[in-house]
């Protein structure tokens, strides 16, 4: 299809783009920008006259409950596209785990049936995520797998963790690791800090990351193998980044979107809603990572959605699931942070499209002539209220649940298609 964007501000964070231009789409890419190609004929014409336009967002962790709920990927893809997402990372926390090849070919065709976002499955890095033996890391890498995961927290047999290094180092495969040492964070649901304290909660201390971290970057600079920590939480841990980086270790990081809004004291008197892992942890920890934002030291912001119902938030703090839905708030959460931070526009999404692609390694998240057209087009003023019957995804669990939020997606476009359109003011 000849798709014409036409008249809308486009902000192309990895060129430095930023004006008012027509876009046109061919053939699922960029075919021009400004002028029309030689006898072009526009199929469908999008007016985004005062809208913005720029890379579909490229969210780094987003659980899609499959395998494990039958016809959930289904709604969640529904909720990506809603959020103006155009790549989704399926973390492999699923049940079953993604340690089966047959089970990552299942999720990618599912993925396709759906019409969705573009899906890229991290394929889990030990057998069950159990942590003791290497799942077949080279042959699911084959069938899709675009890096390896260990969730939850780092294996306890460190000794299994180098063996992966190494693995990945001589295939020149990714591993994406939670910082977090088990013997130290224990059965913590809080951050170590004055507000855990004065709840009466078990609390996660802040070496329970920054140990982790010492270890993976001690085993990496053994090893050489490429890196990307996931949802860093602590000033220090930060650092240990920053420091990292500094030296030449080929390492990326990310946070997610409620660590850069939220802090301990709203936990109030606990709200589930609040209960998110790793735990919200004090101002100080939340303004480092703002700054980590600003200066490039954390690569990209992602939503960590994880749709949980009413019954897994319905429980005394400490007995709640973590987590919170995150597809649909990740555009304006983006656009909130840049607004009080002072951020540029065109800086804040780069988190989000260009960011988050580079660690993927996928050309995707920029606006050029032959990029894959993933496009988001959306209305960066237009208010809406965060409820139950404005989220799409079937997770309507949420820290930012009844605020009113500004920004909101017109269509979302994926391989040249416009998959998601809404009205102003009105439905998806």
């Amino acid at each position: 299809m000849n798709l014409q964007i036409a008249r809308g501000r486009v902000i192309d964070p990895e060129s430095g783009t930023d004006r008012v231009v027509d876009v046109f789409v061919s053939d699922g890419r960029i075919a021009a920008f400004g002028d029309a190609p030689a006898g072009w004929v526009a199929q469908r014409r999008l007016d985004a006259a005062g809208l913005v336009v720029a890379p579909g967002l490229v969210d780094l962790c987003a659980r899609m409950r499959e395998p494990g709920v039958e016809g959930a990927l289904r709604v969640e893809m529904r909720a990506a596209l809603a959020g103006g997402v155009t790549g989704v990372v399926c973390p492999p926390d699923t049940d079953p785990p993604l340690d089966e090849p047959g089970l990552v070919r299942m999720l990618r065709q599912r993925s396709r049936e759906a019409q969705g976002a573009r899906l890229y499955p991290v394929g889990a890095l030990t057998t069950g995520l159990q942590g003791s033996a290497l799942a077949e890391i080279e042959t699911l890498a084959g069938v899709g797998c675009v890096a390896f995961a260990q969730t939850g927290c780092l294996p306890r047999d460190k000794s299994v963790l180098l063996q992966a290094m190494r693995y990945a180092r001589t295939f020149d495969l990714a591993l994406w690791l939670v910082p977090v040492e088990e013997s130290l964070a224990g059965s913590g649901v809080a951050g170590a800090g004055a507000v855990a304290g004065r709840l009466g909660l078990p609390s996660i201390p802040v070496v329970a990351e920054t140990v982790a971290l010492h270890t993976i970057f001690e085993l990496q600079r053994a090893t050489g193998a490429r890196i990307h920590v996931g949802r860093l939480s602590s000033a220090p841990g930060i650092e240990l980044v920053r420091a990292a980086k500094r030296e030449g270790l080929p390492v990326s990081a990310d946070v997610g979107i409620h660590h850069v809004h939220l802090i301990d004291v709203d936990i109030g008197y606990f709200d589930s809603n609040f209960r998110l892992d790793p735990p919200l942890r004090t101002q100080r920890d939340r303004d480092a990572i703002v700054a980590a934002l600003a200066d490039g030291t954390l690569d990209a912001i992602c939503s960590d959605h994880a749709p949980l119902g009413a019954d897994d938030k319905l429980l005394p703090f400490g007995e709640a699931a973590p987590g919170a839905t995150g597809l649909e708030t990740l555009l304006p959460l983006t656009l909130r942070w840049a607004a009080s931070a002072g951020i540029p526009l065109d800086r804040a999404l780069r988190c989000v499209t260009s960011g988050p692609a580079r660690v993927l390694g996928e050309d995707v998240g920029r606006i050029a002539v032959g990029a894959k057209a993933d496009l988001v087009v959306f209305d960066p003023r237009e208010p809406w209220r965060v409820t139950g019957d404005t989220l799409v995804s079937d997770g309507k669990i949420t820290p930012f649940i009844g605020y009113e939020l500004e920004g909101r997606v017109r269509y979302t476009i994926v391989a040249g298609e416009v998959r998601h359109e809404r009205q102003p003011g009105g439905a998806s």
